[in-house]
């Protein structure tokens, strides 16, 4: 059996530390020729904080939508890609919060958009919480950090307060596979 998609070439037309943009010429199983623009993205973590019914979440400037949003605690390290994402999911959780889980939790992977993108995301629950410092990066500078009773997270993306996709799917893997 045959590749669904084969690459005839590829070149990469765009980078910077965070993001590399390649442009595929392909061909498809019935021979036809195509072009594929691919984002390419280290992994990145989506850690949901849990404590006593109570969800952490973080809100921010996205500058590339132009609005302050609702957030998981989530991230990627562009400068250390293959990170074990149980380090980096500790890691972000610390840095955005102050927040040390004494449990976190696995519980699956997603990508952001897999028809352009090849990053994975892991989710993560943390749980058995403790209060420490924060260690925000200069573009976290204006973060800000608050807690919620689940049911009102689950209103904010209800009512569309909570707009961040990985946000929700997150949020709903960890309720479907009963881990919340």
């Amino acid at each position: 059996m045959s590749e669904d998609i084969v690459t005839l070439t590829s070149r990469v037309v765009y980078e910077n530390p965070w993001t590399r943009v390649r442009e595929d010429i392909i061909r498809r199983r019935d021979g036809s020729q195509g072009l594929y623009g691919v984002v390419e993205r280290s992994d990145f973590v989506v850690v949901v904080p849990l404590q006593d019914g109570r969800v952490t979440l973080v809100e921010q400037y996205r500058y590339p939508v132009r609005t302050r949003l609702w957030e998981m605690p989530m991230g990627m390290w562009e400068h250390t890609p293959g990170t074990d994402p149980a380090v980096l999911a500790a890691a972000e959780l610390r840095e955005e919060t102050g927040l040390v889980a004494g449990k976190m939790l696995y519980a699956g992977e997603m990508f952001q958009g897999a028809g352009y993108c090849n990053q994975r995301g892991h989710v993560f629950l943390a749980t058995e919480l403790t209060q420490g410092d924060t260690a925000r990066e200069a573009s976290e500078q204006d973060l800000i950090c608050r807690s919620f009773t689940l049911a009102e997270v689950e209103e904010m993306v209800r009512d569309g307060t909570i707009k961040d996709a990985m946000s929700i799917a997150a949020l709903g893997m960890l309720r479907l596979k009963g881990l919340i």
